[in-house]
């Protein structure tokens, strides 16, 4: 089993023995995706901590978007409730790339790949991403590539 499912197993457990409604809830939706995503297609297969990294950044990105339709719709509560289940997902995930380092990350992937222009899309985000790996949100990475190639 993965470091990382057992972390989250472990701290389902304190969660639970300190009456953290919140977290409990959350890792519940955690371990629970964890376990469907194991259990989807022909055969169960155990989950590395890259994928369970992969996991938990949709997750997070879930929350985020249902907090912003919440508040769109002048549901503050839920919002709120969707905020802080994002919180706890965010504290598995690895630390976020500041601009300065995803910028450096892109001109060294430009450099390497050689491209030029806007077509050359493409081919640098297939170069940076696996170097980013959870650690900017796609939007982020794609715009600082769209931004260096202009």
């Amino acid at each position: 089993m993965s470091e990382l499912k057992d972390r989250l197993k472990n701290d389902l457990t304190t969660a639970i023995k300190a009456r953290d409604t919140v977290r409990t809830g959350t890792l519940r939706m955690v371990l629970a995706a964890i376990s469907t995503e194991e259990a989807a297609g022909s055969s169960q297969r155990s989950l590395d901590d890259d994928e369970i990294i992969k996991l938990l950044t949709r997750e997070a990105k879930k929350r985020k978007e249902a907090a912003e339709a919440f508040d769109k719709g002048g549901r503050a509560e839920q919002a709120a409730a969707e905020r802080a289940e994002s919180e706890v997902i965010s504290e598995y995930l690895p630390a976020q790339l500041s601009d300065e380092e995803l910028a450096q990350l892109i001109s060294a992937a430009i450099a390497e790949t050689g491209a030029e222009g806007p077509r050359a899309m493409g081919q640098v985000m297939k170069a940076v991403n696996p170097r980013i790996a959870g650690r900017a949100e796609g939007s982020r990475v794609a715009a600082e590539v769209k931004r260096q190639l202009a």
